[in-house]
């Protein structure tokens, strides 16, 4: 097999045209709890006629039980914002180690609502919360109770009853640390409590528009169509906060992305693909062209690759005629694929590896780590300047004293303790700027190096220059996880923080990528997911893991 090379995944632009893949973080957690037919119930349920109160909805992984609390509360529509800064959201939610008691609720009523203003304990894994799409949520409410099923069309265009801005973990305000359950079955993936928290919350969101046009209107009221439920995920206002967790995260970021390379590689060795890979490909790509129609975003930039996209795949189907009777044709579809765009690009990509489960889904068992990076201070100068030429050209190349290529400082606000972004030649506070300049400081590493001779150890050369400490373990990193660094300079003023964003949005699975600038997007997370029912009592050939880029069908 034959990884493609660093030097062109890890660049900006390809990094944000990432697709959710069937080893992404969703998908590895559903296909998890439906081989456990795990059972979700909701011991509590303290709703109100007008949808406020609280409800605990329980699941058993592995052997340990995990429970998430809501709590819904009313909120003025002047306080409704998307913002991290917001005090106020209409629902909070947190998952519990266990099963709560009413102590443990009674306790939470009064903290998880005003979110990171409180403490937690360690029961406390994880913390979040969200807003109704106001619009969708009350129309839903209004068909339900008058016996009628939604206007599809609507529920398409939003795809989600309330989207959260945070979903909070690892230790954040007092809540568990990661260690405590990373070594539990089931628990050992990145990221697996959040993404049950979302899951969850989109269960809630489902019982609850149930419940409020039920008391609305009992003599008329009907349940939403488990069609229609199943197109309805959580949507997500995500920002800059989440970008520089992938510049502090080399090996994990490496480590998601060689599992996907790997996938890649693997289908794309594939000499004779089978007749049933070949039907699964042609449904994929019929599949994908069907959801890229549905979607539909504001955004000029993202609205103009959308249209490149739709086009593109038009033309792949064309293409796709006649290859099967010549050897390795996903090799060719890989090749063919350079003279589009390099959104198609990545959908192929992802499209492949969705069609050959067999051949990938060992893989989401390498993408954790608990190893940091470190410094091998036994090696020698000459050995790092090698691996610094080998990993670092463009930084080496890149002009750091111009005005456009040092344009911005990364920094984490006083207010929230959150990552922002700031102008340097504009703004104040580049003194707090955080290490995010990783190929300026390279740049600068390569300077000294060249001064210091060939033989030295690097332990040495460190205790001459301790400030180039951070530069040495980023080369030495790059060198043993070669997807652990993005390949672009981090303060150019080209840098748009939302490519970031999509490539570590799409390793979680999500889709429907909605740019609100080059700093924030909207997205859709669990659209086309089972519901709880599905997980423990499935139809008759119903398969929980068949939900990758999903479309809603008119009835």
């Amino acid at each position: 097999m034959k990884l493609r090379p660093a030097t062109e995944v890890m660049r900006l632009e390809r990094l944000g045209s990432s697709f959710p893949t069937r080893l992404s973080f969703m998908r590895t957690l559903i296909r998890q709890l439906a081989a456990e037919r795990a059972a979700v119930s909701r011991p509590v349920w303290e709703i109100d006629d007008g949808g406020y109160g609280r409800a605990v909805y329980s699941v058993e992984l592995l052997g340990h039980t995990y429970s998430l609390i809501a709590f819904s509360t009313p909120l003025a529509p002047e306080n409704r914002t998307d913002r991290v800064i917001a005090e106020a959201w209409d629902s909070s939610y947190v998952i519990f180690d266990g099963v709560p008691t009413t102590a443990d609720l009674d306790r939470l009523e009064t903290r998880v609502p005003t979110q990171e203003a409180a403490r937690y304990e360690a029961s406390e894994l994880s913390l979040s919360r969200a807003n109704k799409s106001v619009r969708l949520f009350e129309r839903i409410v209004d068909s339900l109770a008058a016996g009628e099923q939604p206007d599809q069309q609507m529920l398409a265009s939003v795809g989600y009853l309330m989207r959260t801005t945070a979903v909070y973990g690892s230790g954040k305000f007092g809540t568990a640390d990661r260690g405590k359950y990373a070594d539990r079955p089931g628990m050992d993936a990145p990221f697996r409590v959040e993404m049950l928290s979302v899951w969850l919350t989109r269960g809630f969101t489902i019982d609850l528009v149930n419940h409020i046009a039920q008391r609305r209107s009992p003599e008329t009221a009907v349940a939403l169509d488990e069609r229609l439920q199943r197109q309805l995920g959580i949507g997500n206002a995500t920002g800059l906060g989440m970008a520089p967790f992938l510049v502090s995260h080399p090996i994990l970021l490496n480590n998601w992305l060689m599992a996907r390379e790997t996938a890649i590689a693997r289908v794309v060795a594939v000499e004779d693909p089978t007749a049933e890979s070949i039907s699964r490909v042609r449904e994929l790509v019929d599949r994908a062209r069907r959801h890229v129609a549905q979607w539909r975003v504001d955004d000029e930039l993202q609205s103009v690759r959308i249209e490149a996209l739709e086009s593109d795949l038009v033309d792949v189907e064309a293409t796709l005629d006649g290859w099967f009777d010549q050897p390795a044709p996903w090799a060719r579809l890989i090749a063919e694929s350079r003279r589009w765009t390099v959104e198609t690009q990545e959908l192929i990509a992802a499209l492949l590896v969705e069609a050959h489960p067999a051949l990938v889904d060992d893989l989401p068992e390498h993408m954790s780590s608990s190893v940091p990076p470190r410094v091998d201070a036994t090696m020698t100068i000459a050995q790092l300047q090698a691996q610094l030429a080998d990993n670092f050209g463009w930084a080496v190349e890149t002009d750091f004293e111009s005005r456009s290529e040092s344009a911005q400082f990364w920094y984490v606000s006083e207010e929230k303790l959150e990552p922002r972004l700031g102008l340097r030649y504009e703004e104040p506070g580049a003194e707090l700027e955080q290490p995010l300049d990783v190929g300026r400081q390279v740049k600068a590493l390569a300077a000294t190096l060249a001064g210091a001779g060939t033989d030295g150890a690097v332990a040495d050369f460190l205790l001459d220059h301790p400030e180039h400490r951070f530069a040495v373990m980023r080369v030495q990193t790059a060198a043993r996880h070669p997807y652990s660094e993005i390949r672009d300079n981090l303060i150019s003023e080209r840098c748009l923080p939302i490519d970031m964003l999509r490539a570590k949005l799409a390793t979680f699975g999500a889709s429907k990528f909605d740019p609100k600038s080059d700093r924030w997007t909207r997205i859709n997370m669990y659209q086309g997911a089972p519901l709880f029912s599905d997980i423990v009592d499935p139809a008759p050939g119903f398969d929980a893991d068949d939900w990758w880029l999903p479309v809603l069908e008119e009835s």
